[in-house]
């Protein structure tokens, strides 16, 4: 079927035009009167853009081992490569991967831990940026300090972009966040 060949049936019309049909016991005058020789094409049908699902995030990983890692990367829907790069190597040193965890970017879908929790069930949750607050918790921690609450253990730390930069600032960090990493998975 065409899209000339297209017949609205009475009701789909009135609903369209609801707002410019005028509904008359009295027949129009015959001066304003207009036929249609060839069938009008209807337009593509306008669709809202989606909502963010209220029930869950898009997430990289399998979440095999209930690890929640949330970061915050603006542009991207995950992580850039850099950054992903870094991970996955501070992952491979626990014995783990990608495929363990969960990565949920907070920039994306701004992260409310209860909606976190009812969908990925995490029993550790490491903040790569946003704060506790940021969350929804009701507390806040400092960085690089394990903190167990309600059933979870959070650690947060600083981004992983101002992990990537070069310098010595970044290693302290790395190395910082190494010494946690090792007592939280008992390495």
């Amino acid at each position: 079927m065409s899209l000339n060949d297209i017949q609205l049936k009475d009701l789909v019309v009135s609903e369209l035009y609801r707002d410019n049909l005028l509904a008359s016991d009295t027949p129009p005058p015959a001066s304003t009167l207009v036929t249609v020789s060839t069938p009008v094409a209807a337009s593509a049908p306008v669709t809202a853009p989606a909502a963010p699902s209220p029930t869950g995030y898009k997430f990289l990983g399998n979440n095999r081992r209930k690890i929640s890692i949330i970061v915050n990367a603006p542009d991207t829907p995950f992580l850039p490569d850099d950054q992903l790069s870094v991970l996955t190597r501070m992952l491979e040193a626990c014995r783990m991967n990608i495929g363990d965890v969960a990565i949920v970017n907070h920039a994306a879908a701004p992260v409310a831990i209860n909606t976190l929790k009812h969908q990925l069930q995490p029993g550790f949750v490491l903040l790569f940026g946003p704060t506790p607050r940021d969350i929804g918790l009701p507390m806040d921690f400092p960085v690089f300090k394990i903190q167990p609450y309600d059933q979870c253990t959070y650690l947060t730390a600083p981004s992983l972009e101002d992990m990537v930069r070069p310098g010595d600032e970044s290693k302290l960090l790395k190395s910082k966040l190494w010494v946690c990493l090792k007592t939280l998975f008992e390495i």
